[in-house]
C-alpha cells in the first residue's frame, strides 16, 4: 500500500533494526560503566544515572527471577560491554592514571559533570526539607570517604589467601557492588581504601593477562565475582524499593552522592598514584582543556537522548 505517494514502512519492519540498534547502545553504556568502575573515584551507578538507564538498571537486577527473559535481554549486552570496557581499556586507563593522572581523571569528570542535567531533570520542583536532607546528608557522606585513609597491604598478597582470605574477598567483592550501585560511591575507591584496588589490578595486568599464575588468579576473580553478583543483586532489590516508594527523595540523594563523589575522584587518585601538583602551567591547561572537552561531550549526549525521546 501506498499513501501520498510514498511506501508504507510496517512497525515490525522496524522492529529488528531498532532491537539491533538498542542491543549495540546497551554495549556501548555497559563499557562506560566498566570503565567507572576501573577509576578510583568514579561510580558505575553514576554513569548509568547520566546515561538514562538506572531505573531500568535496577528493576532488570531485581526482578530477573520475576520477568527473566526482559531482564536478560537488557543485562546482557550491557554485561557483554562491561567486560569488554574493562578488558580494553584497563591498560590505557592505568598508562594515563600514571603518567598523567590529573588531565586522565580530568576527561572523565567533565563527561561526569556534563552528564548532570539528564539526572537533574528529575528534582523538578520545590523541594521539602526532607529532600534537602536527602541531598545534603549523600553529599557528606561521599565528601568524607576523601578523608579515609587508604589501607596498605602487599601487591602479591592475594596469591597467598588461605580460606578465610576467600570468604573476605566474597565480603569485600559485596561492598564492591553495592558501591557499583549506588551512584557516587565509587567501588574502585572502597577498594583503594580496603587495600584490595592495586593488587587486584596487578593480579588482572601482571599475572592473568600474561598467563602468570592463572589458576590462583581466577580463584580470585571467582571468589570476588561472587560477592559482587550477591551484593548487586541484594542492592539492587533495594533501590528498586526507594525508586518506587520515594522516587522524588531517592533522586535528590543521588544527586547529592554524584557531586559530593567529583573531588573524591581527585583525592583517591593523588593518594593512589603519589602525585605531587606539577608547576608546569601546560599541565593544568591541559587538565583545564579536558575537563571542558568531557563536559561539552556528555551535554552534547544528553540533548542529543532528550530530542530522541522527544521524536
Amino acid at each position: 500500500m501506498e499513501e501520498n505517494g510514498q511506501p508504507e514502512v510496517r512497525v515490525q519492519d522496524q522492529q529488528p533494526k531498532n532491537a539491533l540498534v538498542e542491543f549495540l547502545l546497551n554495549i556501548v553504556r555497559g563499557a562506560a560503566i566498566g570503565v567507572a568502575f576501573i577509576i578510583p573515584g568514579f561510580s558505575g551507578g553514576s554513569v548509568a544515572a547520566i546515561l538514562g538507564i538506572y531505573e531500568k538498571l535496577v528493576g532488570s537486577v531485581a526482578g530477573i527471577f520475576k520477568h527473566f527473559k526482559a531482564s536478560v535481554v537488557f543485562l546482557l549486552p550491557i554485561l557483554l560491554g562491561l567486560i569488554l570496557g574493562v578488558a580494553a581499556l584497563i591498560l590505557p586507563i592505568q598508562w594515563g592514571l600514571e603518567r598523567f593522572p590529573i588531565p586522565t581523571v580530568s576527561l572523565f569528570v567533565g563527561l561526569a559533570v556534563g552528564g548532570l542535567p539528564s539526572v537533574t531533570q528529575k528534582l523538578k520542583g520545590r523541594p521539602s526539607p526532607k529532600h534537602i536532607a536527602a541531598l545534603l546528608i549523600p553529599l557528606a557522606f561521599a565528601v568524607s570517604l576523601c578523608f579515609l585513609p587508604n589501607a596498605e597491604r602487599p601487591e602479591d598478597f592475594l596469591l597467598h589467601l588461605n580460606f578465610g582470605g576467600y570468604l573476605l574477598l566474597v565480603l569485600v567483592g559485596a561492598v564492591g557492588a553495592c558501591a557499583l550501585v549506588v551512584p557516587g560511591i565509587s567501588g574502585s575507591m572502597l577498594l583503594l581504601i580496603f587495600g584490595y584496588y592495586t593488587p587486584l589490578v596487578q593480579l588482572l595486568t601482571g599475572h592473568l593477562l600474561m598467563g602468570k599464575d592463572v589458576g590462583v588468579s581466577i580463584l580470585v576473580f571467582l571468589s570476588a565475582g561472587v560477592g559482587v553478583i550477591g551484593g548487586f543483586f541484594g542492592i539492587s532489590v533495594l533501590m528498586r524499593y526507594l525508586l518506587k516508594r520515594f522516587p522524588r527523595g531517592t533522586y535528590f540523594s543521588i544527586v547529592g552522592f554524584i557531586v559530593g563523589s567529583l573531588p573524591a575522584v581527585y583525592t583517591s587518585v593523588i593518594r593512589e598514584t603519589g602525585t605531587v601538583l606539577m608547576s608546569n602551567p601546560w599541565y593544568f591547561v591541559a587538565a583545564a582543556a579536558l575537563l571542558v572537552v568531557g563536559a561539552a561531550l556528555s551535554f552534547t549526549l544528553v540533548l542529543f537522548a532528550r530530542k530522541r525521546e522527544n521524536r
